[in-house]
């Protein structure tokens, strides 16, 4: 029975590599979206979206394994020699998974930087689009107020 269950686990583990790789993959899309000066960002929040289902997946995963961990945690502590094979390999995994876990934190600081930038220059161009409409504006008012004719007093006096 413990066999199932620590197999179950070594499963879960694997999963969980797949699912890092994927975001992972993702994180480098995003990466690629946000380098040029025009970011297509709808394109980019695909990528937000998908990367959305793979955390929820990875949720699931966690919380998958640590209820089963729990129900066999004093089995595995009292038979440690017995299981010792599965525990290395469990424990090879849980690194796998942990460097992988850092690695897409460092993916995401730096998109979290590249986003920043692209919103910062986004916003310089609308700031740039408002003054612009604003001197359009004002231009075209001037315009229109010097076409209309200027009053004129005429001398009456014969």
């Amino acid at each position: 029975m413990i066999d199932n269950y620590l197999n179950i686990l070594e499963e879960s583990l694997e999963k969980k590599i797949q699912v890092l790789k994927r975001i992972q993959e993702l994180n480098e899309v995003q990466t690629n979206i946000l380098k040029p000066e025009e970011a297509d960002l709808e394109a980019f929040d695909r990528t937000v979206d998908e990367k959305g289902k793979c955390i929820d997946e990875l949720t699931g995963l966690d919380d998958g394994f640590e209820s089963l961990y729990e129900k066999i945690k004093q089995e595995l502590a009292g038979n440690r020699d017995k299981y010792a094979d599965q525990i290395k390999r469990l424990q090879e995994l849980i690194a796998q998974v942990t460097d992988r876990s850092i690695a897409v934190q460092a993916q995401e600081a730096r998109n979290k930087a590249l986003v920043e930038k692209c919103f910062k220059r986004e916003r310089q161009n609308l700031g740039k689009s408002r003054k612009n409409s604003k001197t359009v504006y004002g231009y075209y008012q001037n315009m229109n107020k010097s076409q209309i004719p200027a009053s004129h007093f005429m001398d009456q006096k014969k």
